[in-house]
């Protein structure tokens, strides 16, 4: 691909600026235009950490971009014409583009059924005004799913006084931090009053507006407030008609290309083919990561960088924990600390691949990054 002139961002989102900064960093003084819908640029890890517990957090969110001298357009990517390289906006306008960054990311999935009132989720800032206001009311919640946006959404539930049960088909976090991490945060949040529920199959939400949670076998939970924290759905429909993009994502190799010539996506939207599976990892690091890759790839440069970044964060109930390296399986060995007490640095070793965790340790992630790659145990 030849360097291009104009590039158009698609999805005003943390791997799309993420994109657009590199850009400008790397050299590209051309124009630059992100197409978006109505909401201001915001980063999202803060909205479960901060904005749910505190409305002076409101205004630290926003994503900068004054200085990077960006076109603007303000209304959802409604088609793509690959053969004319247009970007047709919901309200009519077509945007021509040299090179296309896909970074549309994903909405919050629902569980409600068709018509089905009352249920909350937390994925923009609105979102997140919203449930704040209603746990100021609140005596009583049930969120489901238990992963980190499911706990941090319960640690804002304690925050404000309101008594929280979780509820999920897997034990918490398990999936992502693997058993042993996952047990010393469960003892952590059990210790401040959270109440963890195991459902035997998928769950529904009980009433018309939502007033419970009805767990696999039957049993209903009741609460002032529903909060769906069940994963998230990329936003590809403005893509429909291309065999690349779908429910599971659009497909993009190690450098951010998808199979259509001039066109490459970022973030949460994105989704790797690993052996017959495409994967998605949803998380900020990987969008940052991808978006500086996009830009890289279609100028042509070196991209400096993997498609995957697995580091990430999370506060659970005021417990710290930082994390680089894939799902760890067994048990660890323990670099500082000790889990069961109190601040922890925990390390696995699968064949010459490492995962590092701190739990209430404070380390530089520069370094915690260091001990996720070193080839010999300490």
């Amino acid at each position: 691909m030849s360097r291009p002139r104009s590039v158009v961002v698609v999805g005003a989102s943390t791997a799309g600026l993420a994109a657009a900064r590199e850009l400008r960093r790397r050299g590209h003084t051309d124009a630059i235009t992100v197409i978006g819908g109505g909401e201001e640029p915001c980063s999202r890890p803060p909205l479960s950490k901060q904005v749910l517990k505190d409305g002076s957090a409101d205004g630290t969110v926003s994503i900068p971009t004054a200085d990077l001298g960006l076109e603007v357009v303000r209304s959802p990517a409604a088609h793509l014409d690959p053969e004319r390289r247009r970007v047709t906006t919901r309200d009519g306008h077509d945007v021509p583009y040299d090179a296309l960054v896909v970074a549309t990311g994903s909405a919050a999935r629902r569980i409600a059924a068709p018509g089905q009132s009352g249920e909350l989720v937390l994925r923009t800032l609105d979102d997140a005004r919203t449930l704040r206001t209603r746990l100021g009311r609140a005596d009583t919640a049930v969120v489901v799913g238990a992963g980190f946006l499911g706990m941090e959404v319960a640690s804002a539930c304690v925050h404000h006084g309101v008594s929280v049960t979780v509820v999920d088909v897997a034990p918490p976090l398990e999936r992502v931090v693997g058993t042993f991490v996952s047990a010393v945060l469960v003892r952590r949040a059990r210790s401040v009053g959270v109440e963890l529920v195991q459902s035997e199959g998928p769950v529904s939400l009980d009433g018309d507006p939502v007033t419970g949670v009805r767990l696999g076998e039957g049993t209903v939970l009741r609460a002032d407030l529903v909060v769906t924290c069940a994963g998230d759905v990329p936003v590809t429909d403005w893509l429909d008609g291309h065999a690349w993009a779908g429910p599971q994502g659009v497909e993009i190799d190690h450098g951010g290309r998808t199979p259509l010539e001039g066109v490459l996506a970022a973030g949460d939207v994105a989704a790797v083919r690993e052996e017959a599976w495409l994967r998605r990892r949803p998380f900020w690091s990987n969008a940052v990561a991808q978006g500086r890759l996009a830009a890289a790839t279609l100028l042509g440069d070196e991209p400096g960088g993997p498609v995957w970044d697995d580091y990430f964060w999370s506060e659970v109930c005021g417990h710290s924990l930082k994390m680089v390296g894939p799902v760890p399986r067994g048990e660890p060995e323990v670099l500082a600390g000790d889990p069961c007490t109190g601040s922890a640095l925990l390390r696995w070793w699968d064949s010459d691949v490492a995962t590092v965790v701190a739990v209430d340790h404070r380390i530089p992630v520069p370094r915690l990054r260091a001990l996720a790659l070193e080839r010999e145990r300490a």
